[in-house]
């Protein structure tokens, strides 16, 4: 299984000014070489590289890896427009979406990622440093930090390519681990369903409730906040919008780890395996008052779930699927379904056998009772189907971290 784990470096101004000029002179000819494909319509890697190599090398100074790596970043970018726009995922050849994406070549992001193999990268991960090549020669002993864990996985596990990139003037490189899964238990004694909600996050059917208002009190101020730089619209407010932007982000992120990571503690302590709902485009098919949209909208389940499902891979615990329909108006004691049966967000009493519980942990009950039967029935453990974003075939869901 294929984990990334995000470094910090720690350069010295005059390594910094190194990284940040290769990063300038790498995404320029990654540019280059995506007008000469759209000028050719030459966008498989090879094709390309036959029109751009030597060039790449001659006018920007990259060696033989650099300029190798930054033709196939845009070969690969191009193909991926390029099948956007064959199963229209930008709408029509005449809405205005497609006539942007499809009428001029591509073009990169001065700081924009730059991938790394073991050829220009080396990592001396006891040390805490790593060798790195750039247009002003080798730099060597740049400093790097990062959490004992990650520096554990990086010196067992690591893998092929490096991403080097810069973000709010601080430089990471994404580094790319291959991680042995844990033998799934192929037996669980039972499953723990999991209600994934907008005022509760996270709702189990042992009765835990994870997270809650408080959260949603923060993401509130933040959509106001972000609502009246909006109106503000000066460049120093959308500026401050962006650092909010990736605040919330990061927030979002570090929450869904914590709840998916005592998700599966528990279900691996347990010896139970995991019920999910399966809310892969949710937000298409559900119609929600415009006070919600914002609420629901701003929330990554999708996150959330592969969260769980990555860590559950690594943990062995089995995770299920399951049609999250009508979870919130089924009876989990009777089995009755009725829409009155929700009389409140947080009340669920059901109008046949008079049984009353809190809506979520109802809803939590009901998943563990589908999981369940799937799991008895022979369904895999597995995440739900998703778009391939290339040819528009489904593929299962990829993880990382």
């Amino acid at each position: 299984m294929k984990l990334v784990v995000q470094v910090k470096l720690l350069p010295t101004p005059t390594q910094a000014s190194a990284l940040a000029a290769t990063l300038r002179a790498c995404n320029e000819a990654a540019s280059w070489a995506a007008g000469m494909a759209f000028t050719h319509e030459a966008y498989s890697n090879f094709d390309l590289r036959r029109h751009t190599y030597g060039e790449v090398k001659a006018r920007w100074g990259l060696g033989a890896q650099a300029a190798q790596h930054s033709i196939k970043k845009a070969a690969d970018a191009c193909t991926a427009l390029q099948a956007r726009l064959r199963i229209r995922r930008t709408g029509g050849p005449l809405s205005q979406r497609h006539r942007p994406a499809g009428g001029k070549p591509l073009s990169f992001r001065s700081d924009a990622a730059q991938p790394y193999d073991d050829r220009m990268l080396s990592w001396q991960v006891e040390a805490g440093t790593i060798s790195i090549w750039t247009t002003s020669g080798r730099l060597k002993a740049v400093r790097i930090t990062a959490g004992a864990e990650q520096l554990a996985l990086l010196a067992a596990h690591r893998r092929g390519e490096s991403d080097l990139l810069q973000r709010d003037g601080v430089w990471f490189l994404l580094a790319t681990c291959e991680v042995p899964e844990a033998e799934l238990n192929a037996d669980p004694v039972d499953f723990l369903g999991v209600d994934l909600g907008i005022v509760n996050i996270a709702t189990t059917s042992d009765g835990e409730i994870m997270v809650g208002r408080q959260l949603n009190r923060l993401r509130k101020r933040d959509r106001d906040l972000r609502t009246k730089l909006q109106r503000k619209g000066t460049k120093s407010a959308r500026r401050r919008i962006q650092r909010r932007r990736r605040k919330e982000a990061r927030r979002t992120r570090d929450v869904n780890h914590k709840i998916a990571k005592h998700i599966v503690a528990e279900a691996e302590r347990t010896g139970r395996g995991i019920g999910l709902e399966d809310l892969t485009g949710i937000r298409e098919r559900v119609r929600l008052k415009k006070p919600q949209r914002a609420m629901v909208h701003s929330w990554a389940f999708a996150q959330l779930g592969a969260f769980i499902t990555y860590k559950a891979r690594r943990a062995g615990v089995p995770v299920v699927y399951v049609d999250p329909a009508n979870t919130s108006r089924t009876c989990s004691e009777c089995g009755h379904i009725d829409k009155a049966n929700r009389t409140s967000q947080a009340r669920f009493a059901c109008r046949s056998c008079g049984f009353v519980d809190h809506a979520d942990r109802n809803g939590s009950r009901n998943i563990r009772a589908r999981a369940q039967m799937l799991w008895r029935s022979g369904a895999p453990s597995s995440a739900p189907a998703v778009p391939h974003p290339r040819d528009g075939r489904t593929r299962a869901t990829q993880h990382s971290q």
